[in-house]
């Protein structure tokens, strides 16, 4: 007796990537549409994970490039541009054989994606840490800096000292490591997109709980970068303890 459609279909939505060809060939001479149309479904997905190994294997050419070094770190930040809350710098060092696919630029990443690979990043990763500088801290000495200060405190927190550094662009002073900045270095590097998400998943939750505190600028939305309603509200309301006064001033008195 045949299986039902709705049967062999529930088979295929439990199948792991690596059980998929074998239920391929199972029920590939099962030409009733609904099966086939599974079959078919099933192709574009391992496609579709083909072309996404190919994509992460081309994003690994500078771990490859300095495969010498024992332990790579990538570094990236996020919150540069924000009027509130701080700056945060995640620091990462992937294990030499990496399986972790879709690692991106965090940006480019949909808000679930980030969270499911932020799991999988700090489950695999040889050692992961990040560093802060509070808004005070970049009124004080200036975002650039702050952003450096950050950085070298996510080095220091790792479990494991890294022996070469692929950063998002800069070069961190006072860093007594070997050291390559990359332009666009998180779409470039795995090691710097797992930098960036582990950045902006931290960034984000912060924020999501500043938004508990002071409800009324939106920091839950829009993490504290300059939307309409987040000005008006600062126009309305003033700065707030995580406001940055240095970034404010074109709005507001400070």
């Amino acid at each position: 007796m045949e299986n039902s459609i709705s049967a062999i279909k529930a088979v295929f939505a439990e199948a792991s990537i690596d059980e998929l060809p074998v239920l391929m060939a199972e029920y590939k001479e099962d030409h009733r549409n609904g099966v086939q149309a599974l079959i078919t479904s099933a192709t574009k997905r391992l496609e579709a994970i083909e072309k996404e190994k190919q994509r992460t294997e081309r994003m690994k050419q500078y771990e490859y490039q300095y495969a010498s070094a024992a332990f790579i770190c990538g570094i990236d930040e996020v919150g540069r541009g924000p009027l509130a809350g701080p700056v945060v710098a995640g620091a990462v060092i992937l294990p030499k054989d990496c399986d972790i696919l879709y690692l991106n630029d965090s940006k480019k990443l949909s808000e679930k994606k980030r969270e499911e690979l932020y799991d999988v990043i700090m489950e695999k990763a040889v050692a992961a840490a990040v560093g802060y500088a509070s808004p005070q801290r970049i009124d004080e000495i200036n975002i650039l800096q702050a952003t450096y200060e950050a950085m070298r405190e996510a080095i220091t927190k790792l479990s494991v000292k890294p022996e070469l550094l692929l950063n998002d662009a800069v070069t961190i002073p006072g860093v007594d490591m070997m050291q390559v900045p990359i332009i666009k270095g998180d779409a470039k590097s795995i090691s710097i997109a797992a930098a960036s998400i582990i950045a902006k998943v931290t960034r984000d939750r912060l924020m999501v709980e500043y938004d508990t505190v002071f409800p009324q600028y939106g920091f839950a939305g829009n993490k504290g970068y300059g939307s309409a309603a987040h000005i008006e509200a600062l126009k309305q309301y003033g700065p707030c303890p995580i406001h940055r006064r240095s970034f404010i001033g074109h709005f507001v008195e400070v």
